[in-house]
């Protein structure tokens, strides 16, 4: 069912607001973020959001998002939840979310199901980590991913997923000894096993220090070349608006609270 365009505007604005608020606390506490996948490409194509998109992707140094995960707990506004696997027992994914209490959103692959967790609008946000920069490591980096995105619970980027939650920690602890740290400028930064969608490597020379870009009017952090990055995670020409059966979104419904 297709998504009414005043319905979705009115969904991004309450992820804008989340974003606002998460940015202040970050800057507050002195907490590094970026903006990341679709909402990094949004703000370098259309200065905003994916015309289409309905949700925001923020990556966070591993340090930062742990520390973000205790600080969030009281510092949030009553306007948004902060969705983890403590915070929401039901909730089936490994990496933090935040929820907005003022709209909702059926997923494609929660469609039709019974759902007991939080399923306002969201802000994604994804652990970082970084590792050596050597042949050894992007082998084992990509194989773990296949394996981890074997076990984990379907959703728009494992579609064939079975959810594994016992094997799929085992599998994501493999790749906490590698991370290096953020000293070190010859390392590649990594997504964590806890979002493992894009088996990507940056370069942390090119992602640090992080730079401020429009998004929607506002001024947010962005990796220090949004062109590396994107064309990292994206095989095709990130420039050109794909064509419309390209246009892959996560809502079947979104609900106004």
């Amino acid at each position: 069912m297709a998504i009414d365009p005043q319905t979705l505007r009115q969904a991004q604005l309450f992820m804008l607001e989340m974003l606002v608020e998460f940015d202040a606390i970050c800057q507050k506490h002195g907490l590094q973020y970026w903006l990341d996948s679709g909402t990094l490409l949004g703000a370098v194509r259309h200065e905003g959001f994916i015309p289409w998109d309905d949700d925001i992707d923020l990556a966070m140094p591993l340090e930062d998002y742990n520390r973000f995960q205790e600080i969030g707990k009281n510092e949030l506004s009553e306007n948004i939840f902060l969705q983890t696997k403590k915070t929401d027992p039901n909730f089936k994914l490994d990496y933090m979310k935040l929820r907005s209490n003022k709209a909702n959103i059926v997923e494609f692959h929660e469609k039709g199901q019974e759902v007991a967790y939080h399923q306002g609008v969201f802000v994604d946000i994804f652990p970082m980590l970084t590792v050596e920069n050597t042949e050894f490591h992007k082998n084992f980096y990509e194989q773990t991913f296949e394996l981890i995105r074997a076990v984990s619970p379907v959703t728009l980027h494992t579609p064939e997923g079975r959810n594994l939650p016992e094997v799929r920690e085992k599998l994501v602890e493999s790749l906490d000894p590698m991370h290096e740290g953020w000293e070190r400028k010859d390392t590649k930064v990594i997504y964590s096993g806890k979002m493992p969608d894009l088996a990507t490597m940056y370069d942390v020379s090119e992602v640090f220090p992080l730079e401020k870009m429009m998004f929607e009017g506002l001024k947010f952090y962005t990796p220090k070349n949004p062109q590396h990055y994107l064309s990292e995670n994206y095989s095709f020409n990130y420039m050109e608006l794909p064509s419309e059966d390209k246009r892959t979104i996560h809502a079947h419904k979104i609900e106004l609270n």
